[in-house]
């Protein structure tokens, strides 16, 4: 056991990170909100927490909790505008807001510019991560079954019919743009302190439609889709290792297969194949 998990460890290890980011862009979607800016609060996290151990030499979980709760302020302040509009038009605005926020990083001397931070301290641990994804899945099935979930699912399906029914709309799909934000900060957090650099290309455009590719192959009208499809697409390239068609760029070719097939076949996701599976069972 101790030799599968020296060699697989880091596959682990970020399968379990991957899996907390979908998640955070799993709760604006569950108000109908298409948000791309996702990993742009994950780098803020990420940014502040290592910020705070390196330079302030701040206790690992208050850093984490510093850089989560940066993001979900940061969230605050441009959730009130920017959440006023829908669908693609809201998409842009976020990826715009994630590039602002990229750009920003490359800039400031304090976030090491292009080239990030270096030296950041090792503190994530496995347990650590999937003590934080456990608790995360947790406390979002028991939000689902809950009034604030059964309103976000309501805004979802229809807005106009959620607010003649006498919903806050405004106040859901802020509060779920801001938790979204916060559990992706601390996800960032997280992953800062398992790698010894970060950089701001990591938080930009490419990550945030890897975030949205969890949510479509594993299916988001549920907390276990997300982290289902984070799980299937992080360990499709180390699986496939041997077979030539995944070396180098066509892995992404693989993933796009595999995108294009739950699409096409299974427009829920996974997670609606084992539902039909376990109704047909029954």
């Amino acid at each position: 056991m101790s030799e599968f998990f020296a060699v697989y460890g880091s596959l682990i290890n970020f399968a379990g990170l991957n899996a907390l980011l979908a998640l955070s862009l799993y709760v604006p979607l569950s108000a109908g909100q298409l948000s791309l800016g996702n990993a742009a609060f994950a780098g803020i996290g990420a940014y502040v927490s290592a910020i705070l151990t390196m330079r302030l030499n701040a206790p690992f979980p208050l850093a984490i909790a510093a850089g989560a709760f940066t993001a979900a302020c940061v969230a605050v302040v441009i959730g009130a505008p920017v959440l006023r509009i829908r669908g693609i038009f809201l998409a842009m605005a976020t990826l715009a807001f994630g590039e602002v926020v990229r750009i920003a990083a490359v800039n400031l001397a304090i976030t090491g510019g292009a080239e990030g931070l270096i030296g950041i301290p090792s503190k994530t641990t496995m347990l650590i991560i999937y003590g934080t994804l456990g608790v995360a899945a947790y406390f979002l099935t028991i939000l689902r079954g809950s009034r604030i979930g059964w309103s976000f699912a309501s805004i979802r399906e229809d807005e106009t019919a959620a607010m003649v029914m006498g919903i806050n709309t405004t106040l859901y799909k802020n509060s779920a743009f801001i938790l979204g934000a916060f559990i992706a900060g601390i996800a960032g957090g997280l992953y800062a302190h398992l790698n010894f650099i970060i950089t701001p290309g990591e938080f930009g455009f490419a990550a945030e439609v890897q975030l949205l590719i969890y949510n479509i192959v594993g299916g988001a009208r549920s907390v276990w889709g997300p982290i289902l499809g984070a799980f299937i697409l992080t360990a499709i390239p180390e699986v496939l290792r041997g077979v030539d068609i995944t070396a180098g760029p066509p892995r992404l070719f693989v993933n796009g297969l595999i995108l294009l097939l739950v699409i096409l076949y299974l427009p829920n996701g996974l997670s609606s194949f084992f539902k039909r599976a376990k109704g047909s069972s029954e």
